[in-house]
């Protein structure tokens, strides 16, 4: 789903900052950095990154969420990484032989949702790219995250795992779906979209079935009068359950008033 605004301002309230543990390549970095983007997290915290920082390739590979990547801070280690903090939820698809609450994505974001509401600072904790998180880097977290996922193909890449929790703190916040243009707003829901028209009346509908009844009845479609009450209630559902627009019925009287049109021309005697 393309859709990049750059001279949109960033709305950047609360929200949980992000820890990557580790991390190997910089372009994973900035793929997470862009994924945070995506849903509103804009504070990333890097725990002894491998190749160094800043990284050239991380900032290419944010995709235009540079403010994120020039803005991270770096640590030795996690426990630093989290100051601050109130409540630390680690990610990872592999059990782990310890006590501690696990909860999926979706319960997390519910979780963030109500913490970060009551002035709380949260962190999503995220492991490197081969192995994940030590056992002793999950032990300083509150609580496991582990998604739903295929049990013999569980691992999720840096930037998956961060788009994934990113969805879950973000969606139900949400005022509009997808990206706004300088010609038409931010989608406000999901449904039925009706650009430049308008669900039709009842009026227009019954025009249309009027319309369509007495073209069929010319066009001897109905084949008996005993079936014709049946047939045209099957119509009436088919079109009925369509709920059209003005433009649409517009659009059917069109097609049904061109088939008339050949098919006299087709019954006019030839010269």
């Amino acid at each position: 789903m393309a859709g990049t605004d750059k001279t949109q301002n960033q709305v950047l309230g609360p929200a949980p900052l992000v820890v990557l543990a580790h991390p190997q390549l910089g372009e994973n970095i900035g793929t997470a950095a862009r994924a945070m983007a995506n849903f509103g997290l804009h504070e990333i915290r890097l725990v002894a990154p491998r190749d160094g920082w800043p990284n050239e390739k991380a900032l290419n590979a944010s995709s235009g969420a540079h403010w994120i990547v020039e803005g991270a801070k770096v640590y030795d280690d996690v426990a630093a990484s989290l100051t601050g903090v109130n409540y630390v939820y680690a990610t990872t698809a592999r059990p782990r032989d310890m006590i501690k609450e696990v909860i999926t994505p979706e319960q997390a974001g519910r979780n963030m949702r109500a913490r970060v509401a009551r002035g709380e600072r949260v962190a999503i904790l995220f492991g490197r790219e081969r192995f994940g998180l030590s056992n002793d880097e999950i032990s300083l977290a509150d609580i496991i995250v582990t998604a739903p996922v295929n049990p013999a193909f569980a691992s999720i890449n840096i930037a998956q795992a961060v788009l994934l929790m990113g969805y879950e703190w973000y969606k139900n916040q949400a005022e509009t779906l997808g990206q706004q243009t300088h010609e038409l707003a931010a989608l406000d829901g999901p449904g039925l979209q009706m650009p430049d028209t308008r669900p039709a009346t009842k009026e227009e509908l019954y025009g249309f079935f009027d319309h369509l009844e007495h073209e069929l009845d010319e066009a001897g479609f109905f084949k008996t009068d005993k079936k014709k009450p049946t047939m045209l209630r099957s119509i009436r559902n088919l079109f009925t359950r369509a709920e059209l627009a003005e433009q649409e019925i517009k659009t059917l009287r069109g097609l049904v008033s061109s088939l008339t049109r050949t098919h006299l021309r087709r019954k006019e005697p030839r010269e």
